[in-house]
């Protein structure tokens, strides 16, 4: 569908325009037609979603954004990008082309950590976030635990200037650097190692959504043929990282877990195991979305 073609076609009244987009949207195939139609519409007047329905009538110069913005998601660029901004636990995430879209099954991952942080009763605990991305990691766990020091690396250029983009004015510290062999200087001395790395196989590059196959950065998907090129690198570099006693949270394909987990369980030093306490933990929709695990002592 031709941006001229929403152009002529767009009503003045708002909930018509919603309408008119909700439909050219399903019709594209994307997910989630009404629930995107809402949020750009929202973005373009600049209330709230659940304000919508005070809104009346579009300006001219909001009836020709908002068609944009139609024809821009009717080509699948993925609606954070249009907006500039992923909610992310209790922080709005800019992001952009370039960078990962940080997904709300991650914020589990986060969350985990944040908990395991509080109930540490560490005051300052030395937290390091690999494959950071957008930061997104980072920043909530800075953003929720007060004392802690958060070094987030990020290898890719793009993907590294959001993040620092992201931490300015917070405590969290971007490196530029790649995860396996990042920060070297803190080697046995990191309390928690967070990670969300690629992980997806490489063979389902032609199954994904256009939003991800076409937009998400490659560095961030794919993870080798099996798809744990990612959880293995990260594996090595908490290893290496932690104290004993520290932890681990890597997420990983939903249907990863038992593998993953295996990674963890295999790794031994000398005589004794690298890891205590593996664990495969649960997204909010009950789905294996990330491992954990304790250094061992």
């Amino acid at each position: 569908m031709s941006q001229s073609t929403v152009n002529a076609k767009a009503p003045q009244r708002l909930r018509e325009a919603i309408d008119h987009a909700h439909a050219a949207l399903a019709s594209a195939g994307v997910p989630s037609p009404r629930h995107d139609a809402e949020e750009l519409a929202a973005f373009v007047v600049g209330c709230p979603r659940p304000r919508l329905h005070m809104v009346g009538d579009l300006s001219a110069g909001q009836r020709t954004v908002f068609s944009e913005l139609i024809s821009r998601r009717v080509n699948r660029v993925p609606l954070q990008y249009l907006t500039g901004s992923a909610p992310f636990r209790y922080l709005e995430i800019a992001v952009g082309p370039g960078v990962f879209v940080p997904r709300p099954e991650t914020e589990a991952v986060a969350g985990w950590c944040v908990d395991e942080l509080l109930a540490s009763g560490i005051s300052a605990p030395f937290v390091v976030d690999l494959c950071t991305g957008s930061a997104a990691i980072a920043l909530s766990i800075a953003h929720e635990v007060k004392g802690a020091v958060v070094h987030a690396v990020e290898r890719e250029p793009a993907a590294a200037e959001w993040a620092r983009r992201n931490a300015t004015g917070t405590r969290v510290i971007v490196h530029e650097d790649d995860a396996a062999h990042a920060l070297p200087e803190l080697d046995g001395a990191v309390d928690l190692v967070v990670a969300n790395p690629p992980y997806l196989p490489d063979a389902q590059r032609e199954l994904v959504d256009p939003e991800v196959r076409d937009h998400d950065p490659a560095a961030a998907l794919w993870g080798g043929p099996d798809g744990l090129d990612g959880p293995r690198m990260i594996e090595a570099a908490a290893r290496r990282l932690l104290k004993p006693g520290g932890l681990v949270a890597v997420e990983h394909a939903d249907h990863h877990g038992p593998q993953v987990a295996a990674l963890f369980e295999s790794a031994v030093e000398s005589a004794a195991g690298a890891w205590e306490q593996v664990v495969v933990r649960q997204d909010l929709a009950g789905r294996d979305r990330f491992v954990t695990a304790c250094r061992a002592r």
